[in-house]
């Protein structure tokens, strides 16, 4: 079964292609079909999952898959969200390939959520990923799935792996940041993988896969 993975995300297809590698699945990104990228103008992570696998089940003729991801600190009141990938305004070099802007955006995202805990005594933060799949565009029963990482927000940047908030998520079950974990191990326990293996028992469930 073809699963259109709505992203261009090489690392997010990667992961997804690794963790459902039981499953009966061609997991293709929607790029490769020519379909453009979806909006993402709500609130929740959920209505954006559900609204980008939408557009690309409607624009590929079946099957489609969206995860929408983001971090949510507690004294923040949840932010910064669903806007996680945005979250600081930064001018963003239009000649500059995609990693670079990537990598300016993060450490301008970084700088920002460092300015907003300054001085801030909790700081509980969790990873969210929320997973959705479509038979097709009008499917009335959406597959959801969501996974959550819990961790505290350090004082500064700690280890050099990962992307994104990754250097200043400490998880104190692994007495690590996210940035100093192995690719196994981050693979393991991240809020992407909690999601996917509920999505992978729900497709074997409900869509009679594996």
């Amino acid at each position: 079964m073809r699963l259109v993975l709505a992203s261009n995300n090489a690392r997010k297809l990667d992961e997804l292609r690794a963790l459902f590698a039981d499953l009966p699945l061609e997991l293709v990104a929607q790029g490769a079909l020519g379909i453009a990228e979806a909006d993402e103008p709500h609130a929740t992570f959920v209505e954006n999952a559900l609204a980008k696998a939408r557009h690309v089940a409607r624009a590929a003729g079946g099957a489609a898959i969206a995860e929408d991801s983001g971090l949510c600190v507690d004294a923040l009141d949840g932010a910064p969200g669903v806007v996680s990938a945005h979250y600081a305004a930064v001018d963003l070099p239009a000649g500059a390939d995609r990693e670079a802007r990537r990598r300016l955006q993060d450490d301008a995202n970084n700088r920002r959520l460092l300015q907003a805990l300054e001085g801030v005594a909790d700081r509980r933060a969790h990873f969210v990923a929320t997973l959705v799949a479509l038979r097709h565009a009008d499917d009335p029963e959406p597959l959801i799935a969501t996974g959550r990482w819990a961790g505290e927000i350090l004082v500064a940047p700690r280890g050099s792996g990962g992307f994104g908030y990754d250097p200043l998520v400490f998880v104190p079950a692994l007495g690590a940041s996210v940035a100093e974990l192995d690719a196994a191990t981050k693979n393991r326990q991240s809020h992407r993988a909690r999601a996917a293996r509920q999505m992978r028992e729900l497709l074997r469930e409900a869509w009679a896969l594996g």
